[in-house]
C-alpha cells in the first residue's frame, strides 16, 4: 500500500426495488436506437458482401439468373 491506493470491499448495496425497475426501463428504451443502428450497420455489411460475391461470380464466369419480370 505504499503507492497510495486503498482496497475497498463492498458488503451491501441497499437500492429500492422500484429504483432498479426504473433503471431497467431506461436501459430498455436506450437499447432501441442502439439496436436500429446495429441493424443498419449489419445490413450495410451484408449488402457489401453480397455485391462483392456477385462481382466475383461474374468475374469467374458463373452465369447469374436474370431478374424475373411479372407479365402485364
Amino acid at each position: 500500500m505504499a503507492d497510495g491506493s486503498n482496497l475497498v470491499t463492498i458488503r451491501d448495496i441497499d437500492v429500492p426495488f422500484w429504483r432498479i425497475v426504473l433503471i431497467l426501463i431506461k436501459w430498455s428504451i436506450a437499447a432501441i436506437p442502439a439496436a436500429i443502428i446495429v441493424g443498419i450497420i449489419y445490413a450495410a455489411i451484408l449488402l457489401l458482401l453480397g455485391a462483392i460475391g456477385i462481382s466475383v461470380f461474374e468475374w469467374i464466369g458463373v452465369p447469374m439468373p436474370d431478374a424475373q419480370t411479372t407479365p402485364g
